[in-house]
């Protein structure tokens, strides 16, 4: 007869559940391993242990967990091999500046040796290397080397994930000492994220100044801008002025707004806009590549910029005003010293009618597709979160087109890799059950970690999984043509998706042409479970322009193309 466990005996995953609780945090995804069993059993007794297949899926799902809730996503991996798979996603949490606690498992205290080859004894799942690799990825890391320190470890890696600004925090944890530390042996510990500091009195002042001038202004809003969103609104509209956003700023104003012109910089309208505006206000956002051609979109003479991060401020366009400082603190110092508004009110017309004549565009360009991006915000509940991974419908419309009323509902590889959505679509999931979650995903990408859909058939979670089909990477294939290059590696052996939904007892879906995606969207937000709607790109009608990335490919000659 085997042993029965001991359901007195505490382990470092006790500690673990108290100070998750301490922090209103409910959820944990993870892959099970002899390397973090305590930790998977505790939070499996007593709070939500979500479970995946692969550990770079369990971080991206703690990843847009804690996007979709606010608060704080929590992944367990394992050591060596498994914190290698994490690593990828660690990359975007912290691209993202996501609020997420990596923990990972650790061979036992006794053999771990500095990162140098020759002193390591070859003990099974070792990495000399592991310490330095969280380093690189995270925004804090540390390894626990006493049983008891970890609940003062864990204190000191959430006082920084929830410090600005943000970012991921990773804890190797030993086996060994996950076994023996105990909630009752834990030295106290007292931290709390680091404050930050109230914006320049004489910068704010500059800058009510340069906007109370102002005749035709323009505010740009960058996912740092998050928080801000009511003072933001309100100044605008004092203003007159236009709200363009990167794409991580997308609903921090909700886009109903008439001012809100959105993620369309780049275009020709919105470019004339830009010329001929006399002062930008930007805030929380890092003018990226793909949203400033690649930094050719020439910005305003006068360029008020916020951030919390000061290294921000000024690095890509120069900056007439900078401050540093919180977003939401820093827009309302500035609107309680702004003058009578001076701005034209033919500025605010034209704002708006550039935000229509973008949108009536892209409508027109995408075919199609427009039909299901109409049908998807007819259908979807505005509190649903939408995942969309990196595929032609998420970078030609999902981004742009497609309404986006908070910002908390926008959900993307910020870092732009492909095959995350699906697991961050079963986070955001676990964040917001009381409404349906929509996966935008190819058939490549959704082929990188296929075996989340047998994670999410197991969590039963309220997951619509919209996948558009077109054999390959599409995106990819429009870029080697247009660039005249040789068709490779973009034909996919792509699966039988009808199949795989039926060996998992997911419903599913077929959309071909014009006319059924509105009756596959209304059942699948009506089943209260996960549901997958297969698109057949092929036969969408009328066909769409097609779309290439905005990827800078040199020339011969060494210009830009």
């Amino acid at each position: 007869m085997s042993p029965q466990p001991d359901p007195h005996r505490h382990t470092g995953g006790d500690v673990l559940v108290e100070v998750m609780r301490r922090h209103g945090i409910t959820h944990a995804f993870g892959v099970v391993s002899i390397h973090n069993l305590p930790l998977v059993e505790a939070v499996d007794r007593d709070l939500t242990f979500v479970e995946m297949r692969h550990e770079a899926a369990a971080v991206n799902a703690a990843d847009a967990f804690s996007r979709a809730s606010g608060g704080i996503g929590v992944a367990l991996t394992s050591t060596g091999t498994g914190a290698g798979n994490a690593a990828g996603s660690m990359v975007e949490a912290l691209t993202a500046g996501s609020r997420v606690l990596h923990i990972t498992g650790q061979i036992e205290s006794e053999y771990l040796a500095p990162a140098r080859p020759e002193a390591s004894r070859g003990v099974i799942h070792e990495f000399p290397g592991q310490p330095q690799m969280l380093d690189a990825i995270s925004a804090h890391s540390t390894t626990i080397t006493d049983a008891k320190d970890v609940a003062a470890e864990l204190e000191t890696a959430i006082a920084r994930i929830q410090s600005a600004p943000s970012g991921p925090a990773s804890v190797e944890w030993p086996t060994d000492l996950q076994y023996l530390a105990t909630p009752d042996t834990q030295r106290p510990c007292e931290v709390s994220p680091r404050p930050v500091a109230a914006p320049d009195a004489r910068a704010v002042t500059l800058a009510a100044a340069l906007l109370s001038d102002a005749r035709t202004p323009l505010i740009w809003l960058g996912g740092g801008a998050d928080g801000a969103g009511e003072a933001l609104t309100d100044l605008a509209h004092r203003l007159g002025a236009g709200i363009l956003t990167s794409n991580s700023g997308r609903g921090i104003v909700p886009e109903d707004d008439p001012l809100v012109i959105g993620n369309f910089a780049t275009t020709p309208a919105v470019r004339d806009l830009i010329r001929d505006a006399d002062v930008l206000l930007a805030v929380g956002t890092h003018f990226r590549s793909n949203e400033t051609a690649s930094y050719s979109l020439r910005l305003p003479q006068k360029l008020i910029q916020i951030d919390v991060e000061p290294t921000t401020v000024g690095r890509v366009y120069p900056t007439t005003v900078g401050i540093v400082g919180d977003a939401d603190r820093s827009v309302r110092a500035i609107a309680e010293l702004l003058g009578p508004p001076a701005a034209d009110a033919e500025w605010t017309t034209r704002v708006t009618e550039v935000r229509e004549r973008v949108r009536a565009d892209l409508t027109a360009y995408i075919g199609g597709y427009a039909e299901i991006c109409s049908a998807i915000r007819e259908h979807l509940p505005a509190e649903s979160v939408i995942a969309r991974d990196v595929t032609i419908p998420s970078s030609q419309w999902g981004n742009r087109l497609l309404p986006i009323y908070d910002r908390a509902t926008n959900v993307f590889p910020l870092g732009g890799g492909i095959g995350q959505g699906l697991a961050m679509g079963i986070g955001a999931a676990h964040a917001r059950p009381e409404v349906p979650t929509m996966v935008i995903a190819g058939d490549g990408g959704l082929a990188v970690h296929l075996g989340e859909l047998a994670s999410l058939a197991g969590t039963g979670a309220h997951v619509i999984v919209l996948v558009f089909n077109d054999g390959g990477y599409g995106v990819l294939r429009n870029m080697q043509e247009k660039n005249g290059f040789r068709r490779s590696g973009v034909d996919l052996y792509t699966p039988r998706f009808d199949l795989l939904a039926a060996s998992m007892d997911l419903p599913y879906r077929l959309v071909q042409g014009a006319g059924s995606i509105a009756t596959a969207l209304e059942n699948a937000v009506a089943h209260p479970g996960p549901s997958i709607i297969e698109v057949d790109v092929e036969a969408l009608d009328p066909a769409p322009g097609p779309f290439v990335p905005p990827v800078h490919v040199p020339s011969a000659a060494g210009t830009r193309s």
